[in-house]
């Protein structure tokens, strides 16, 4: 049985799940409306963008290590691994705004066309869940080194790495979707 917290993990992320759902599809739609080619998508840059995107799925593994030095009581091994995951994401999402960078630079943005607004709200949306999930990572090394998260508390930790895995399994979608895409 679920506890509550992951219970209510579990709602969010179904609640979550339903509004990405919405934005890929709005993303698809508008996407195959406009095949003039000059919409934006070709400037995506797939190659760096898949580089930084493996930096992400990592960090779903090491998570999984991190959780599971905590069932075993070894924190040390906890607290490594919790900061590789905090540096895996945050990497992803340095990834994300040199992309952005990039993009603004060469005139795609979110008030340019349908691409700019949907890709933009998309990946911005994706974006701001990469750095909610940092933040709660970030709450629970602190309390990690502080000595303050032990064996009995692998709930908290077990509901923000329900989280963790559904903000990558996200981006498996919107790498597919988005930037494979834009290769046909």
């Amino acid at each position: 049985m679920l506890s509550r917290g992951k219970l209510a993990m579990a709602l969010f992320i179904v609640s979550e799940a339903n509004f990405f759902a919405l934005l890929i599809i709005a993303y698809a739609y508008y996407h195959a409306l406009d095949s003039s080619g000059a919409n934006g998508a070709g400037a995506l840059d797939v190659v760096t963008t898949l580089r930084y995107s493996l930096c992400l799925f990592a960090s779903s593994a090491t998570l999984w290590v991190a959780e599971r030095n905590l069932r075993r009581q070894e924190y040390r091994g906890l607290i490594y691994w919790l900061l590789a995951t905090i540096a895996l994401g945050a990497i992803f999402l340095y990834g994300q705004g040199r992309e952005y960078a990039r993009l603004f630079s060469s005139g795609i943005t979110i008030s340019r066309n349908l691409f700019g607004t949907t890709f933009f709200t998309l990946t911005g949306f994706h974006g701001l869940h990469v750095f909610l999930g940092l933040s709660a990572l970030a709450t629970l090394f602190w309390y990690a080194v502080r000595g303050r998260l032990r064996q009995h508390q692998t709930e908290a930790v077990e509901a923000v790495g329900l989280y963790w895995h559904f903000v990558d399994a996200v981006w498996v979608v919107i790498f597919g979707v988005v930037y494979l895409g834009s290769l046909l």
